[in-house]
Formats: structure tokens, sequence, C-alpha cells
């Protein structure tokens, strides 16, 4: 990727920085520090900047089902590919419908959901062992799951929104990984994308209990009371940590967001902010050739 750093200010939580902010051409887009470490992969999460979306898709759209012109999502993908050196033709995009379903992608799949329709449904996630194939997933405030395997040269990309989480779509992923490669957790570089932050995510009593149930003793680090009787703040991104720990992923190798969307509404797409007046940001990776 020809990139350079671009240093500016943004709403982050407490503590050390995690995501970096780049650009590269028109594109402005996070990454993930341990991620390109690894030196396996080329990923990103984008922004709102550096696409040709107007009004209350501006700018960098990634849906083409809520309404923007087809010819400006075209061109907003088309940029996305050219960070990667590559084209739209090797894009292959999910299907949410807020299941956990894993789909094992190959060199078949590749322009689906771009240049050509989709012949699957209902896939919240996307694996794949083979190098120059971009997975794409899509969100407004629900939690990306990226999975780099570096012992076996694999990778994941997954959709958690609260439901999702509660059905434990990242242990989900890395099963399926773990059957499709001989995946094992602890030879997993994991991260968890910019999405809505606890103080922004409220929710009513029955997905706060659905996640009580999840799990014992339910600490105020994922669930505590809110403002309103029968209303909960749920923490999505340490619900997912945790899971991805029991798992077997190992503490030093999972990086967690330190950007919320909801926060963020001029520079991330947020369905809470917007009320649903909103496009769709992306999270794209691929395995590097060798």
């Amino acid at each position: 990727m020809n990139e350079k750093q671009e240093m500016t200010t943004i709403k982050r939580k407490p503590g050390k920085a995690v995501l970096e902010r780049r650009i590269a051409g028109e594109l402005e887009y996070l990454t993930f520090p341990g991620l390109r470490a690894c030196g396996l992969v080329n990923h990103l999460f984008t922004t709102r900047k550096g696409g040709v979306s107007k009004g209350i898709y501006s700018s960098m759209n990634v849906s083409y089902t809520r309404g923007d012109e087809k010819e400006a999502v075209d061109e907003n993908y088309r940029r996305i590919a050219a960070v990667f050196g590559s084209d739209v033709s090797k894009i292959v995009c999910s299907d949410q419908t807020h299941t956990t379903n894993v789909r094992l992608v190959t060199k078949k799949d590749c322009g689906k959901g771009v240049i050509t329709p989709k012949d699957y449904t209902d896939v919240d996630g996307l694996i794949t062992d083979e190098p120059g194939i971009i997975l794409a997933t899509f969100y407004a405030d629900c939690v990306p799951l990226y999975f780099v395997d570096t012992e076996h040269k694999a990778i994941g990309l997954s959709h958690s929104g609260w439901k999702g989480t509660v059905n434990k779509m990242g242990e989900c992923t890395l099963q399926a990984m773990k059957e499709a490669f001989g995946t094992r957790p602890e030879m997993v570089k994991a991260a968890i994308g910019p999405s809505i932050c606890q103080e922004c995510y409220e929710v009513s009593r029955d997905v706060a209990e659905q996640f009580m149930l999840l799990f014992k003793d339910c600490p105020k680090e994922i669930l505590y009371p809110g403002k309103e009787e029968g209303k909960y703040q749920l923490n999505l991104w340490e619900a997912n940590k945790k899971i991805l720990l029991d798992a077997g992923i190992l503490p030093e190798n999972l990086e967690v967001t330190d950007i919320c969307t909801c926060c963020n509404p001029e520079y991330l797409f947020s369905h809470r902010a917007s009320n649903g007046k909103r496009g769709n940001l992306g999270a794209f990776m691929e395995l590097r050739k060798s």
C-alpha cells in the first residue's frame, strides 16, 4: 500500500491510541498496528472521508441498498481497491442478516456483491486462505472482527451486532477457520474494529437478559443499568473481547478499538447518531501474495 500517516483530532477513548488514521490517494481510513506488523495482510476500515457520495451518504459509502447512486458507490469501491493495489473484481462481499453463518471464500466468489450478484444469502462472516481476495463486511455501529491465522496463512472477517455477539460470532468464525484450515486460536492475530461504545449503546431489558445469561455474574464492564427503568448500557467491545479470549485468542494478540462510531458521526457512519439516515462503512482485508 502506498500511503502516508495523517494526524488529526478525532474522539478516542482514554488510554493509548490503538487505531492508526491513514490516507492513500483520496481515501482516509483506519488500520490496526498489530495486523499491519504481522506482514501477512492488507486491511482497512473505511471512514466517511475520501469518496464521491453526496448528502447523507457523504462521502465514502459502500452500500448499494440504502438509496445512494450506484455510480458513486462503484467509484467508492474502486478507490478502496486501489489502496490494495487491486481492482473491484477481487472484492467479495458478505450478505449480513445478523447470523453466525461463515462462508469459505474462493476465487470463484471474486466480484460478488460489487460487479456480479451474490449467489448466497445470510452470510455474516467470510474466511479464505487464497491470497489476493479482498473480503468485505459492512457497518454503521455493529462490531467488525478481524482474524489472521499466522500459522496457516488464512484470514477471517466477521460482522457482530448484539445478536451476533450473544451467539458468539467470534468463536463461530474461529471454529470455521479451524475446520477449513486447521486454525489454532493461539496462533491468530485478532482485532475488534470501530463500533458503538457502551456509553452510546442503550438496549432494552430483553436484550440485556440474553447477555446476563451468556456471561455469569455479568460485570458492569459489559452491562450496567441505564438512565431509565428497563434500559441498560451494553459494551459490545468487552463482550466480544471476552468471547475471543475464552475461545483461545491470546491477550497479546488481540487489539480492541479505541474509536466509537456514534461518538464520531461526522467521521464514521452511525445508525444511532443519524437515526438511520446514513451510508455504510466497510471492513476490508486480503491475504498478501507471497
